[in-house]
């Protein structure tokens, strides 16, 4: 029930700490997310955008939605539209943003 004196003095003050080694772990662990998450989503963001960009009429395209289309139109660079043919003679109005993949490319004419 009683407290010795020596029990009851103060413990000696702690060193100071930098405040740089205070934030270090938040700075590492942003670091780490970066370089794990940040960076690979931009660089998937800047190759779905060149995708869309070069998508060409004749390409085979796949939508979001799981449309499998033949483009038969591309809209001028500042339209966002595409023109697609689903079946024969069915033809449909296609959102840029919306196409996940490009199945084939159209190959170039051969000049033989």
């Amino acid at each position: 029930m009683f407290v010795t004196p020596a029990y009851a003095q103060a413990a000696g003050a702690a060193p100071a700490v930098s405040p740089l080694v205070q934030f270090l772990p938040f700075i590492l662990i942003f670091v780490i997310m970066y370089f794990l998450l940040i960076r690979p989503q931009q660089k998937r963001m800047k190759e779905h955008r060149a995708m869309i960009e070069a998508i060409k009429k004749g390409d085979r395209i796949v939508t979001a939605g799981g449309l499998i289309a033949k483009v038969t139109g591309v809209g001028a660079d500042d339209s966002d539209e595409i023109t697609g043919e689903i079946a024969a003679g069915v033809k449909v109005q296609i959102v840029r943003s919306t196409v996940t993949a490009v199945l084939s490319k159209t190959a170039p004419a051969n000049t033989n």
